[in-house]
């Protein structure tokens, strides 16, 4: 789950890491309010889930209280458009007030998951305020790496390599590790799945803050933590994910023109791989789950159906936990109740496949039978083509 740069901080805070005063405002007036408290000069940041804002015009200084209001009124309610929203942009409904810092050097730091590894990687970098994508492809030899071990957690001698290796001394050395010891306590207690501080400031006095903050959290893990399920802003999100997730059903939109219904993470990468080799985009995925019902069939449908993209329906399932035969009951009771005005190629495998296969070849409702995942995927693009 991803949240906003504020949130990120507010949790941050919570756990003694270091980051610039400021408050979130929803409204000019409120921007106003806040710059008053923050005695005028302050830093007017919008609040939407993608990088690169400063230079979408997301990120302005303003040198008064009056300033600082004028900028939130500009900035609230635009279509803010970055390297990471498309071109389509995203409209921004609050802004995040800082108080200005006297900056001396910009640097980064992040925690994430090495899947290679198992285990959790801190990475620091003297490039800071610059996409750690862009580093590691020019200059990889400038990321720092720390591997932590789950059983000791972050060791205090490894944050002091880290800080060494960015090159802090003196009082900026010992803040520089109070701050990564407390940045890893807060990535662990949260169960974040990924933690980004770009850019890792020094300023002139010695201090070390988080100027900006990257917190996405673990979806699986939000049963433990009810308080930051708040944090989920659905203004944020694809319309479509929100309302599969109403139905427990996982839904991702993409850019082609072929919706996939699958069951299984796996079973869907592999379905968008044939769909890209027959000649055709996939434009979501549709993951229903180990229990096709008619119900959760029906559901899929429509919220496949809800992207206009769409131009043919492609039902790959796997039956093993659930029935073949079932999901074509299934999928013919559905199909009787939604208005799908697009062709749709079936493709079950597994138990019970045959007697489905003739369950659905035996209807009088207008789809097509696939035996093959290669058959189902050139039959669909096909049925666009034709």
């Amino acid at each position: 789950m991803k949240i906003h740069e504020y949130q990120a901080k507010e949790i941050l805070k919570r756990f003694g890491v270091a980051v610039p005063q400021g408050k979130v405002a929803f409204t000019p007036g409120e921007a106003r309010e806040v710059a008053e408290e923050l005695h005028g000069k302050v830093v007017v940041k919008a609040q939407i889930h993608a990088g690169g804002r400063g230079k979408g015009g997301g990120v302005k200084l303003a040198g008064s209280v009056a300033e600082a209001e004028k900028l939130a009124a500009e900035m609230i309610g635009m279509t803010l458009v970055t390297h990471q929203t498309g071109s389509e942009g995203k409209q921004v409904h609050k802004v995040l007030i800082e108080e200005t810092m006297d900056i001396a050097r910009e640097l980064y730091v992040g925690v994430v998951l090495d899947r290679a590894k198992s285990q959790l990687v801190f990475m620091a970098s003297t490039e800071g305020g610059v996409e750690i994508e862009k580093v590691a492809a020019e200059t990889p030899e400038k990321i720092l790496k720390e591997y932590i071990d789950p059983a000791a957690g972050l060791l205090p001698f490894q944050a002091g390599k880290l800080a060494f290796g960015l090159g802090l001394s003196g009082d900026q050395f010992k803040n520089g590790v109070k701050f990564l010891m407390a940045l890893y306590k807060a990535f662990v207690a949260v169960d974040a799945s990924l933690a980004e501080i770009n850019p890792l400031v020094v300023t002139k006095d010695g201090r070390v803050l988080a100027l900006d903050a990257k917190i996405n959290l673990d979806d699986n893990a939000m049963f433990r933590h009810k308080d930051l399920v708040e944090y989920r802003d659905l203004n944020e999100e694809e319309p479509l994910e929100v309302e599969a997730s109403k139905y427990n059903l996982n839904y991702i939109k993409l850019d082609g023109e072929v919706g996939c219904m699958v069951n299984g993470a796996g079973l869907a990468m592999a379905t968008m791989d044939i769909i890209k080799l027959a000649g055709s985009e996939p434009a979501n995925f549709l993951d229903v789950g180990g229990s096709a019902s008619a119900e959760t069939v029906e559901n899929g449908f429509k919220i496949l159906l809800g992207d206009k993209n769409v131009k043919a329906v492609l039902i790959n399932i796997f039956g093993g936990i659930v029935r073949c035969d079932r999901v074509a009951t299934g999928v013919i009771d559905a199909v009787s109740k939604v208005n799908i005005n697009v062709p749709v190629v079936i493709r079950l495998q597994g138990t019970n496949a045959e007697e489905a296969a003739e369950i659905l070849n035996n209807s009088d409702l207008e789809f097509t039978v696939a035996t093959t995942l290669k058959d189902g995927a050139e039959k669909v693009v096909a049925t666009i083509h034709k």
